[in-house]
């Protein structure tokens, strides 16, 4: 057999291989046209009122030993909790997130070794509660036991999945709106959603602060507490086929 025809053979061999080797959507790829499709995006922010606050409580004690800090600590602790159950309800919800035992030492003269002082125990507890209308006598409650310190102030909602429901409800709303906007004004026709894509935030903390100092005194005006609205930010995004089909 000539040379050259056993190459065109060769050659013919090795093209129908690759071909039945190839995926079915390369070959068809050719065949299949391009689809046509509308991006749009829809947004919408929703606010509500707030149902539960959390706050963080905290007490710090100094004593020589750390036996006897600690003990400073938690008999403190002890009465602040029992004031603040006095005020919170059985739904509520008190939690230690912090506590810590540190010495306390002086640097000694001429580069000598440091001496021991004494040492400080700090417990820091976080209060839920959803008395929003008892917060202020709660804060008070809090100092005039002896707290020190009142922080992370928050608002939030107990269950918010309604809330971002209602968000993603107006924000595809707004979505599919545009997509008709522009299918009707480029005389296209709509045919299918292609993909949904949500987005936002999702509930926004309202943060505050109490509107007394700590050092205040008992006989002092009550602090006043006024949450803000929460809020809730969707968005939508949606790729529909168009056709010019009519």
């Amino acid at each position: 057999m000539p040379q050259r025809a056993q190459q065109m053979r060769r050659s013919c061999f090795i093209v129908l291989t690759a071909l039945a080797l190839a995926p079915v959507g390369v070959l068809a790829q050719s065949d299949t046209p391009p689809i046509s499709s509308v991006r749009v995006m829809g947004e919408a922010t929703i606010t509500a009122p707030p149902d539960q606050a959390q706050v963080e409580i905290g007490v710090v004690t100094q004593a020589e030993t750390a036996e006897a800090a600690a003990a400073q600590n938690a008999h403190k602790l002890a009465t602040i909790l029992a004031a603040l159950r006095q005020v919170l309800g059985p739904e509520d919800e008190i939690q230690t997130v912090g506590y810590a035992l540190r010495p306390h030492t002086h640097a000694a003269h001429e580069g000598g070794p440091p001496t021991m002082t004494g040492y400080t125990a700090s417990t820091l507890v976080q209060v839920k509660t959803s008395k929003l209308d008892k917060l202020g006598t709660l804060l008070d409650r809090a100092t005039r036991s002896g707290a020190h310190t009142i922080q992370r102030l928050v608002f939030t909602l107990t269950h918010d999945e309604a809330v971002r429901a209602q968000a993603l409800r107006e924000a595809a709303t707004q979505a599919k709106a545009k997509a008709d906007a522009l299918v009707a004004a480029l005389n296209l026709t709509m045919v299918r959603v292609l993909s949904v894509e949500e987005g936002g935030r999702g509930v926004r903390p309202v943060s505050a602060q109490a509107a007394r100092s700590l050092e205040v005194q008992a006989e002092s005006a009550p602090t006043a507490i006024e949450p803000d609205t929460i809020t809730m930010h969707a968005t939508v995004t949606l790729l529909v086929e168009v056709t010019q089909e009519r």
